[in-house]
């Protein structure tokens, strides 16, 4: 629906665990993608390329490698040095 409401889309990215593995279901998905303009180019798919489009796909279709664990952990960090300078500051008060 957001996607209608926008008049399409200028990218679809694929990401995480079967967006980044799964050359399969992006196939499945880009497939019910169509009606968007995607075109997807199987062999650039099969071969785990950034850009999976065809040139003639009015929406690029690229895959995104993520590190998910990375992530959690510089949060958790940034969370923990927040909460031990709030703590901090209060038993200095």
């Amino acid at each position: 629906m957001l996607a209608a409401a926008l008049n399409g889309l200028d990218a679809f990215v694929f990401t995480a665990g079967i967006g980044e593995n799964s050359a399969t279901m992006r196939a499945r998905i880009a497939e019910k993608l169509a009606w968007l303009g995607v075109a997807l180019d199987a062999d650039a798919n099969t071969a785990r390329k950034p850009l999976i489009s065809r040139k003639d796909s009015r929406v690029a279709v690229y895959v995104i490698p993520t590190n998910e664990e990375l992530m959690i952990a510089q949060h958790t960090l940034e969370l923990l040095s927040t909460t031990r300078g709030a703590e901090s500051k209060l038993k200095r008060a």
